[in-house]
């Protein structure tokens, strides 16, 4: 399993991997769950609740099942989606624009969700991708304890590693609810962050028509 770390697209540029030990995948899945069980069942305990109550007592297993299988889960190297690429026969060679992906992942900080869309875009130099394939990939770089600003980079280094292209932009508009529900508390506010890289960071026209189709009027520079 070491080689996660060794090959796996999260090390790009040096700044954009998940901070995970060198033995983070030592314990097998079941064990994994079986763990975090016991532990949230003495959070659960310390909080006062009464863990042989019946709506209770099969919360611990529920939420650690959850944790490493579901909102995780991008966690699990084998979750890896498989990205096949096809060759560009009919010879598009404009902008093509995934919007509005949904996006839920947590806030490493807080652990609280993070909820919003992403817009995914890339020119092809010669491979195209499976438009699901670019859904999946958001997904799985965002079912992590996140930041959004690591989120927005692996996702464009992901893209850039299955096309063989440096052509390829990402921007992300979402809520935190550690924002939202806790500390200021402000319900309306969102984050919007942006990886551009190739042709989109290097030409104002092309950076402004993705911009155009995402319908963002933002000055990105």
């Amino acid at each position: 399993m070491n080689d996660f770390f060794d090959n796996d697209d999260d090390i790009y540029d040096g700044n954009q991997h998940t901070p995970l030990r060198k033995d983070a995948f030592k314990l097998s899945t079941d064990e994994k769950v079986q763990k975090i069980e016991g532990l949230f069942s003495e959070i659960m305990e310390t909080l006062g609740l009464d863990m042989t109550d019946d709506s209770l007592k099969d919360s611990p297993k529920r939420v650690a099942k959850m944790y490493v299988n579901e909102i995780f889960g991008g966690l699990l190297p084998e979750n890896k989606p498989g990205i096949s690429t096809f060759k560009n026969q009919y010879k598009y060679r404009q902008m093509l624009v995934e919007k509005d992906i949904t996006v839920y992942s947590f806030c490493e900080h807080h652990f609280l969700p993070i909820i919003g869309k992403a817009h995914v875009a890339y020119i092809s130099n010669g491979k195209v991708i499976g438009l699901s394939k670019i859904n999946r990939i958001v997904d799985y770089y965002a079912k992590r304890p996140q930041v959004q600003e690591r989120l927005t980079m692996q996702i464009v280094g992901a893209m850039k590693e299955a096309l063989g292209t440096k052509d390829v932009a990402c921007i992300i508009d979402a809520r935190h609810l550690c924002v939202n529900c806790r500390g200021i508390k402000d319900t309306a506010s969102s984050t919007i962050t942006a990886e551009l890289s190739g042709i989109f960071r290097t030409n104002p026209i092309t950076r402004q028509e993705f911009l155009h189709y995402v319908g963002s009027h933002a000055k990105l520079d």
